[in-house]
């Protein structure tokens, strides 16, 4: 009986060396082990082996990849403000590095996933996540993150987009015009969708009327009547008679 538990033993501790991954140097293997984990989504055993890379060789050729591969994690945990930290600081600290297409991108994404679903919350990491998902198309433009960077840029400026004009319709029609107003223009200075630059053009004319900006009102007819729609030139007539009758 004791012979066979001996063997059953032999035979588990043979096992579990043969499963440990092999490699020239401690750092190796601790990185390996590290993927391995991580692809089991056990991340915080993962953390533990890339800490040991960090701490006890620091100056091994593991290293770097190490700190990219915690980003990877913290991505993966969904910690995505720290994920973002992360990339950038591996960035800074690399900037010649390989995959720094691939660290820009994730960066972007770690914002895009910051990104509230609804249009009334803080949508700052829109605006950052275009300004990487920008980065990697304009100078890794070959890379194989381009499709998708253009796909969520979209994505990003549309949200962008409906709450710039969430905003400058609640002021209009809480009748706060000047502030409608500026929103409307801003709206037409920063977004190219046609139906948005059509709203705001007949809601900054309609706004400068109720301001009774006469003069003004009637430049701003003249500067966007004709890109205005048909059906939308006929919401405005009464506007531009009012502003018209009072010069």
């Amino acid at each position: 009986m004791r012979n066979i538990v001996f063997i059953v033993l032999i035979v588990l501790l043979a096992s579990c060396s043969s499963d440990k991954p092999k490699g020239k140097t401690e750092a190796e293997i601790l990185y390996k082990e590290a993927e391995e984990l991580m692809g089991a989504e056990r991340y915080i055993l993962a953390t533990e082996k890339l800490n040991l890379i960090k701490t006890q060789h620091p100056y091994s050729f593991y290293a770097t990849p190490a700190e990219l591969l915690q980003a990877d994690i913290l991505y993966l945990q969904e910690n995505y403000i720290e994920s973002a930290a992360a990339y950038l600081l591996f960035r800074d600290f690399h900037p010649r590095h390989e995959k720094i297409p691939y660290v820009v991108f994730k960066i972007a994404e770690s914002y895009y996933k910051q990104i509230p679903d609804t249009i009334d919350r803080d949508l700052e990491p829109a605006l950052e996540s275009l300004k990487y998902y920008d980065e990697v198309i304009q100078k890794y433009g070959d890379s194989s993150y381009r499709t998708e960077a253009e796909q969520k840029i979209v994505k990003a400026k549309t949200m962008l987009r409906e709450k710039d004009q969430y905003i400058a319709d609640f002021y209009f029609k809480t009748k706060e015009f000047s502030a409608a107003r500026y929103w409307y223009l801003d709206i037409l200075e920063n977004h190219q969708d046609e139906k948005t630059r059509n709203h705001a053009m007949v809601r900054t004319i309609l706004a400068t009327s109720k301001l009774k900006e006469w003069q003004p009102c009637l430049e701003y007819v003249e500067k966007f009547y004709s890109s205005i729609d048909k059906q939308s030139q006929k919401e405005i007539k009464s506007a531009k008679d009012e502003c018209q009758k009072h010069l």
